[in-house]
């Protein structure tokens, strides 16, 4: 059967319904008598039956306009339900995607943890722009501290006062040389092995030197370098190319080219940096910030 009839035809019979009266009906709904009449009649006929037995005196329901009422109401019902659901969802919608959340992260921290977080959160079905400050590590605690970000990604933050910090996973340095390099024919490399080396370090004054500093302060002779460089970006190039070894994080080597650059891990002592989430204690985040930061639950016990 086809469905000619609308909301408005059922929303008019069963006004006609429950008040009893054409006329009644069409004051209710701000409509004419006759507007009542055309309506009705467009919903028999669609339906192929009586609905109301009419006389000059009174009006009566038939047996198939009492059967239909229940479900004429129904379908108004849902319908109703139907468009504030609707409408919600757009509303959210347009509200996440309206929404912007700032994340201060070290620069390694943007491929090896926040693809995966942003992947997780477009799944969920959140829209939120994103904005990355890809900084130095005390420069993340800095942009989470002032509230220029809503969150961090860092190795640094864990004893600052008023930051809550949550470990993610351990990065430990390693060399990062050339496949031709000698030193690639070694599981581990010694700090020792490295004299001979030109080696490619962190900026002094970075957290990747405060880390390397730290570690050999206590069990190793100042290191000789040859390259003193600020990004872990640069430091990689220099292995590439051959003309030197790097000492930089894992989590900086991309790994879908192992063929371009080998790593070893560095021993004697090791070296490892804590990566963390941090954030302010007592902060409340937007509800799209706060599903994101959750996600890093997600990644942990990854």
């Amino acid at each position: 059967m086809r469905i000619n009839f609308d909301f408005t035809d059922l929303s008019t019979f069963l006004a006609v319904a429950e008040l009893g009266s054409f006329q009644r009906a069409a004051e209710s709904l701000h409509l004419s008598q006759s507007a009542v009449t055309r309506r009705i009649q467009k919903l028999e006929d669609s339906l192929g039956v009586t609905l109301f037995e009419r006389t000059t005196r009174s009006l009566k329901l038939t047996l198939a306009a009492r059967l239909f009422q229940g479900r004429a109401k129904a379908i108004l019902d849902n319908a109703e339900e139907a468009i504030i659901a609707v409408g919600d969802d757009v509303a959210q919608f347009e509200y996440h995607r309206n929404t912007v959340i700032t994340i201060a992260t070290i620069q390694t921290a943007t491929h090896a943890v926040l693809p995966k977080m942003i992947k997780l959160f477009r799944y969920a079905g959140y829209t939120s722009r994103i904005r990355i400050l890809d900084l130095f590590a005390n420069d993340v605690v800095d942009a989470v501290s002032q509230g220029d970000a809503d969150f961090g990604i860092s190795f640094m933050g864990a004893q600052e006062p008023g930051l809550e910090f949550q470990h993610l996973q351990d990065d430990h340095f390693v060399v990062a040389m050339h496949p031709e390099n000698p030193l690639s024919q070694h599981t581990e490399i010694n700090w020792s092995d490295l004299q001979d080396q030109s080696v490619a370090i962190p900026w002094k004054g970075t957290g990747n030197r405060m880390l390397i500093d730290n570690a050999l302060s206590h069990s190793h002779a100042p290191l000789e370098w040859a390259y003193q460089v600020r990004h872990s970006a640069t430091l990689l190039g220099l292995a590439e190319s051959g003309v030197g070894v790097a000492i930089l994080p894992f989590s900086a080597i991309p790994q879908y080219s192992p063929a371009r650059v080998i790593a070893r891990p560095l021993v004697g002592p090791a070296v490892t940096r804590v990566i963390g989430s941090v954030r302010r204690s007592g902060h409340t985040l937007t509800s799209a910030a706060e599903a994101f930061y959750k996600l890093f639950d997600k990644i942990r016990t990854d």
